[in-house]
């Protein structure tokens, strides 16, 4: 009888230790496939807004270059004509007004596409820390999951 109990009492031992061990491993898979998860999610979102800032810039950027290329091409027409004037001896102010809009607009356009080209860089450089730091605040997690189950089960 003492045998069948020490047996029994046994049997419950290592049927508790197995449950206590399958939680905890079941514990540990799921929080690194939350983990991954998330990670996963972060970064996929992070390499949307990525790429749609850098398709808005390059927009951007396609305009730039048309309204520059207009307005270089309205800054010949005019001082062209501002030549044409002086040579005649004739003067006309409203084409040296035109050539001198024309050129503050080249200028404002640069510095637009200046500013949209910084405005990529920046987006990018912050999306890069954003998925480190996740990744890593993932691996910490990960690290101290198993750490506790390790503690736990022994």
């Amino acid at each position: 009888m003492f045998n069948l109990d020490v047996q029994v009492a046994a049997v419950v031992v290592v049927v508790v230790v197995v449950v206590v061990v399958v939680e905890e491993v079941l514990v540990v898979v799921v929080v690194l496939v939350v983990e991954v998860v998330v990670v996963v999610v972060v970064v996929v979102v992070v390499v949307v807004v990525v790429v749609v800032v850098v398709v808005v810039v390059v927009v951007v950027m396609v305009v730039v270059v048309v309204v520059v290329l207009r307005a270089a091409a309205e800054i010949q027409i005019q001082v062209v004509d501002v030549v044409e004037q002086h040579k005649t001896g004739c003067t006309h102010r409203r084409s040296t007004v035109e050539a001198v809009t024309a050129g503050v607009v080249v200028v404002v356009v640069v510095v637009v596409a200046a500013a949209a080209v910084v405005a990529v860089v920046v987006v990018v450089v912050v999306a890069v820390v954003v998925v480190v730091v996740i990744v890593a605040a993932g691996l910490v997690v990960v690290v101290v999951v198993v750490v506790v189950v390790v503690v736990v089960v022994e």
